[in-house]
């Protein structure tokens, strides 16, 4: 699967962003998508996933925030990041696992997102 992100960009605090994540190719093979991200100097953190049956999860202080969904065609992930905070700058990835959690795993190239005054 070829993953392809989009929507990232420079925020001021409080403004909200909306990530996309396109995937191409045999997305019937979909199983799990995630949102991770990775700040300078920290290891990369999953954020929020979707199942292919469409429960989702998040983890980390920002729940509330942050609502990661997915189109009909099961294609394309979003993330809406609300009130967004400088402690959100850092790199955002698209994860997608798939056939099941032990299945193959591909990533998106990142897509920065910064949050300044």
């Amino acid at each position: 699967l070829h993953l392809e992100e989009s929507g990232g960009g420079l925020a001021q605090p409080g403004e909200s962003l909306q990530l996309s994540c396109r995937a191409s190719g045999d997305i019937w093979r979909i199983y799990y998508m995630a949102w991770y991200r990775e700040i300078p100097g920290k290891r990369r953190e999953r954020i929020a996933y979707i199942m292919r049956d469409g429960n989702t999860g998040y983890e980390g202080s920002h729940q509330g925030r942050f609502t990661i969904s997915r189109n009909s065609a099961g294609d394309t992930m979003y993330f809406q990041m609300n009130d967004l905070q400088p402690g959100d700058t850092a790199t955002y990835y698209c994860n997608v696992v798939e056939e099941n959690m032990a299945g193959p795993t591909s990533w998106g190239q990142g897509i920065q997102v910064t949050v300044s005054l």
